[in-house]
């Protein structure tokens, strides 16, 4: 199993990213994938999810509004399309397969002025 995870940046507040994770290893389609997030000095959290199938996501309040999951199981990516972003909003942003034990090695986001 293998995810890597790309897009991540410098940005101003109230700027835009879009997060990639190109995933391998294992059947894509199948499984519900996540984004997680971990701010220096907290414990990592939850961000997005998404079916197997992209019908149904699923955000945490802190972004709900602002952020967008999807994916492609044709390309066996999933993204994270965000959106007024915020200071707070500073971290390593991860992607997950339900059930499957294995991390990417994140990418940072920083928004900053």
């Amino acid at each position: 199993v293998q995810l890597v995870e790309s897009g991540g940046g410098l940005v101003q507040p109230g700027g835009s990213l879009r997060l990639s994770c190109a995933a391998s290893g294992f059947t894509f389609s199948r499984y519900v994938m996540s984004w997680y997030r971990q701010a220096p000095r907290k414990e990592r959290e939850l961000v997005a999810t998404i079916t197997s199938g992209g019908a149904s996501t699923n955000y945490a309040d802190s972004v709900k509004g602002r952020f967008t999951i999807s994916r492609d199981n044709v390309k066996n990516t999933v993204y994270l399309q965000m959106n007024s972003l915020k200071p707070e909003d500073t971290a390593v942003y991860y992607c997950k397969a339900s059930r499957l034990d294995y991390w990417g090695q994140g990418t940072q986001v920083t928004v900053s002025s």
